[in-house]
């Protein structure tokens, strides 16, 4: 069996649409090009067949891939109790206590995180040290340089 993986019900959602997207025109796609492809005669010297057969392999890995994870998708509903406090799903507006940087983060699932667009994981350092606390608290985490102290300047739940 495998692991159970928390994500946002918004976050499954779109999961959902690229795997449909994948499933219903992607392939269709790619199964057309490699028929183009293949009527234009020798496949072994045919730089389009092998595109087309990369890209079709490309696809059906990310279809099972997107299958697995959502089969064992656990959605983490908002918490409505203490809207005061971090918690998955949260939005939270930090500063580094000693550079003075502001950040802002959405707490997601680790399937759904990427720090480019402002979603880390509940289960990243700095995620699990939000979870819980309120605004003005200033939290400690771990990283690699040392350990660095954000104060929670604002939370949006």
């Amino acid at each position: 069996m495998a692991e159970k993986v928390q994500i946002s019900k918004e976050g499954k959602l779109q999961f959902e649409e690229e795997l449909h997207e994948l499933i219903s025109v992607r392939r269709k796609e790619v199964a057309q090009k490699i028929k183009v492809a293949r009527e234009q005669g020798d496949l072994s010297e045919n730089a389009e067949y092998d595109a087309a057969r990369d890209e079709q392999r490309d696809i059906e890995a990310r279809i099972e891939y997107l299958e697995e994870l959502l089969k064992n998708a656990e959605v983490i509903e908002e918490v409505k109790t203490d809207k005061n406090k971090v918690h998955f799903g949260s939005k939270v507006k930090i500063k580094d206590v000693e550079l003075g940087e502001e950040y802002s983060y959405t707490i997601k699932g680790a399937k759904e995180s990427d720090a480019l667009e402002g979603k880390i994981s509940n289960t990243s350092p700095l995620g699990m040290a939000l979870i819980g606390h309120k605004k003005g608290d200033t939290i400690e985490v771990e990283a690699p340089a040392g350990t660095i102290k954000y104060e929670i300047l604002e939370i949006k739940n």
